[in-house]
């Protein structure tokens, strides 16, 4: 524990300080829940996406079962590129997925199988699913950081500040009204000693 100065002005500025922790202790307390349900909210889209994206590749992997045949639809497709916007949670800036802009690479028709088109529609969907789960994890990672600040911030004014004001405040106290005590003890005896003089 920090040396304190056994001092009104200190009792004061102690005093004060504990209102401060404790006017702001609140507000860490409801940013920690907020941040917390956000980021599980988020886990529970990323496995949604994710369990589309499953559903997506097995349709795909389907229609390439039945025409027998194996295209490189992969290749077919470039990502131009990811439109994000910027949100803000609990203070927070994170990314929020906006579209997927493909650029187009032409094919031969007479060449390509005919569920090629429906493949790359697939192909498309699943892509810009892939680029939202990256960006939803983004956001559960920066989230997550500002959760683990919080919660170290909380921890602090719960565990440290709070307990150690409090406590210097009543060693203040019990000093200062030891003095008060002794100013009282001393101001009698001079008063009989003055008494006893006359």
């Amino acid at each position: 524990m920090a040396k304190v100065k056994l001092t009104k002005n200190e009792l004061k500025k102690q005093k004060d300080s504990l209102k401060r922790f404790q006017r702001y202790l609140p507000t860490l307390i409801l940013k920690k829940q907020q941040l917390q349900m956000v980021i599980r909210q988020v886990e529970a889209a990323v496995r949604e996406i994710e369990n589309r994206r499953k559903e997506l590749q097995e349709q795909l992997d389907r229609w390439i079962a039945v025409f027998g045949e194996e295209a490189e639809l992969q290749d077919m497709l470039k990502i131009r590129y990811v439109s994000t916007d910027t949100g803000n949670i609990a203070g927070v800036d994170i990314p929020v997925f906006q579209s997927l802009e493909f650029q187009d690479i032409g094919y031969d028709l007479f060449i390509k199988p005919l569920w090629v088109d429906r493949g790359m529609e697939i192909i498309k969907k699943i892509a810009a699913m892939d680029a939202e789960i990256e960006i939803l994890n983004r956001q559960i990672e920066l989230l997550g950081n500002e959760l683990r600040i919080t919660t170290q911030r909380v921890n602090l004014f719960e565990k440290v500040k709070i307990p150690e004001a409090k406590e210097h405040i009543r060693i203040i106290q019990i000093y200062l009204g030891d003095q008060q005590t002794a100013a009282v003890v001393r101001g009698k005896m001079a008063k009989n000693k003055i008494e006893k003089v006359k």
